[in-house]
């Protein structure tokens, strides 16, 4: 039989590693599940090179969203859990995803609970997945359990697009401006200044001034990417510290336009994680914490982190809530309803539904603002070009008439 090197971390989060000897590296990932050894690398002795496999290591939250519905639909009719695993694992055209569900199919074989084993796995089963399984599993109820996992992944899917169909229209706008713009300076402008020195034609400041520009852009175009790129590396590396992640999301929320469409995708998100957690029958606080950290926004993360410890100082969740000043006062009132009547799972559900409905209402109608703003300014760029550069066309043609 072959010998394994493994690593890993046990119970207590210490490192450890080892060799031992098993039939193959699922074998003796199960066992060391038994031992509560979670792994990070098995590797054969002498055969420690492996070629890297083709195809995307991504798995798409769509496929994830599909896979708790199947399981679901499964667990409902009364298959074992193993073999669940098993067909929806062959039936996976997602090589990464395949991987991972034959992963947790061998640990739950070896005595793992399915929570344990998809923890296993943080890039796709992130913590709201696994303690929402692990509710599910403690309650007997993991069918219904998975169904609003479904449900959550799917709607937490429609809500990118909304913001992604948002951002298309106008950075698409945006860039063919800029492209067209620095064309004309860089291309056609200077075949006209050529014109207007051989000549010797004055002219008018306009003119001037998209000649100096075109001159500009020939000498210094690399300016531009430079500025580019080192702006892409200054927003990752201020969104890397903790303190200018949330200088930046704090600024995004107070954009004009932009900033209200993404306060209202927060509340939905906060709403729908928040709501699903507490009606799967997971604690408050635990809830809290999951729900601020896949928020997706630091400022967010904060108030709901304070509105946590509040509770655990013994208050109600609608002061805390109101004292942050991140969601509307209509959300909060709701919520504190809620918690009076001893429903506030129900009526985070249906706070989601309305601020993703308003999500929707919000984007069309900033889209039907921004598009005659950037027409114009697309014609403004490109016209004031053409313009001025016939500017002294038009001069040269009115002397020679006269």
């Amino acid at each position: 039989m072959p010998v394994f090197t493994f690593s890993g971390k046990n119970a207590s989060g210490a490192k450890v590693a080892g060799e031992r000897v098993a039939e193959n590296k699922q074998v003796l990932k199960a066992a060391l599940a038994r031992e509560r050894i979670s792994t990070v690398t098995i590797k054969e002795k002498g055969k420690e090179f492996a070629f890297p496999t083709l195809g995307s290591s991504k798995v798409p939250v769509k496929d994830v969203a599909i896979f708790f519905r199947q399981f679901s639909v499964m667990i409902d009719a009364g298959l074992p859990l193993v073999q669940c695993l098993e067909i929806l694992a062959a039936n996976q055209e997602n090589p990464a995803f395949q991987k991972t569900l034959t992963g947790v199919r061998t640990t739950v074989e070896g005595g793992a609970t399915l929570s344990a084993a998809m923890k296993q796995y943080p890039k796709v089963f992130d913590d709201l997945t696994v303690n929402m399984i692990d509710a599910g599993e403690t309650g007997g109820i993991l069918d219904l359990i998975l169904q609003r996992l479904a449900q959550y992944v799917e709607k937490a899917v429609k809500l990118k697009a909304a913001v992604k169909s948002a951002l298309i229209y106008p950075v698409a706008v945006i860039s063919m401006a800029v492209i067209i713009v620095g064309c004309l300076l860089k291309f056609v402008v200077p075949i006209f200044s050529n014109l207007f020195a051989s000549l010797q034609v004055s002219l008018p400041l306009p003119t001037r001034i998209v000649i100096g520009l075109s001159d500009a852009v020939g000498k210094f175009w690399w300016v531009a990417f430079v500025l580019a790129i080192g702006s892409v590396i200054s927003v990752k590396q201020i969104k890397k510290h903790p303190q200018g992640r949330v200088v930046w999301d704090a600024m995004l929320l107070k954009l004009p336009v932009f900033g209200m469409v993404l306060r209202k995708i927060a509340v939905a998100r906060f709403s729908r994680t928040l709501g699903t957690l507490l009606t799967s029958g997971v604690s408050i606080l635990e809830a809290l914490t999951i729900t601020a950290k896949t928020s997706g926004n630091a400022v967010l993360e904060q108030a709901l982190m304070k509105v946590r410890k509040a509770i655990e100082e013994g208050r109600t969740i609608i002061d805390p809530l109101k004292e942050c000043g991140v969601f509307p006062n209509m959300v909060c009132q709701m919520i504190g309803v809620g918690e009076a009547t001893g429903a506030m799972d129900a009526m985070l559900q249906k706070i989601a539904d309305f601020y993703e409905d308003e999500v929707d209402a919000a984007t069309k109608d900033m889209l039907a603002l921004l598009e005659p703003i950037l027409i114009a300014f697309l014609g403004v760029a490109v016209g004031g070009i053409v313009i001025s550069l016939y500017m002294p066309l038009f001069s040269m043609i009115s002397k020679l008439s006269g």
